[in-house]
């Protein structure tokens, strides 16, 4: 059972996070908090599993909160709620150690992906935040480059992973959701988290991010 602390000062999207994860079996929200000042309190009345993190909060932002708790409790594992996509706040938040970043548009498949791979000890980006991520590395190529981004041709990692990985793969790094790649590709999206479980597998990397940035660097995948 994985215990989860849900800290919003939104009340209304609270309750709308916690009827999502009522759902699975598997998870038990044990506590609520609306202000960074309660989460170390929370935290250590509960012992939650994973925390669910506004970054916005009045007296004291998700971003404070976060690296208070995790410079108190070092193996805490927290996930950042946000409705900015934009690579600057994604890098602030992480800086403080929280191990996933979601937004607040998220759909249910996603939300509970994430709590799942955090849970774990895996760390977890929103598409659409990753997507961003990848323009982010382009735009500081270019400015290394002093030019205009050529990126050399490229070379499909055929020798490890199969043709459709390798399609689901360059879907990743177009920030595509499994929902989205199945409806791309015209398959399940059973068979989607298949073939991710099976990339992540092959290239020994431990999530989505990971896979994305190795298949940058090495030239796998197209950045557009």
């Amino acid at each position: 059972m994985t215990k989860i602390l849900i800290v919003d000062d939104h009340q209304l999207f609270r309750e709308g996070v916690k009827r999502i994860l009522d759902f699975e079996d598997s998870f038990d929200v044990v506590a609520e908090g609306d202000d960074g000042c309660e989460v170390q309190a929370l935290y250590e009345e509960y012992a939650p599993d994973v925390v669910l993190m506004d970054i916005n909060m009045p007296r004291m932002n998700g971003v404070e909160a976060t690296e208070l708790l995790i410079e108190e409790n070092p193996d805490a594992k927290v996930i950042m709620l946000s409705i900015h996509d934009d690579e600057s706040y994604v890098s602030h938040a992480m800086k403080t150690g929280a191990l996933g970043y979601m937004l607040k548009e998220m759909d249910t498949d996603a939300i509970i992906q994430a709590i799942k791979v955090v849970a774990s000890g895996g760390s977890y980006l929103h598409p659409k935040v990753t997507h961003n991520l990848v323009t982010e590395f382009r735009r500081l190529s270019e400015r290394e480059h002093k030019g205009s981004f050529q990126q050399n041709e490229i070379r499909r990692p055929l020798h490890l992973l199969t043709k459709r990985e390798c399609e689901v793969l360059q879907l990743l790094t177009d920030g595509q959701s499994n929902r989205t790649i199945g409806e791309t590709l015209f398959i399940s999206e059973k068979t989607v988290k298949n073939h991710v479980s099976s990339i992540l597998q092959k290239m020994a990397v431990n999530d989505r991010t990971q896979a994305v940035v190795t298949a940058i660097k090495n030239g796998w995948v197209e950045v557009k």
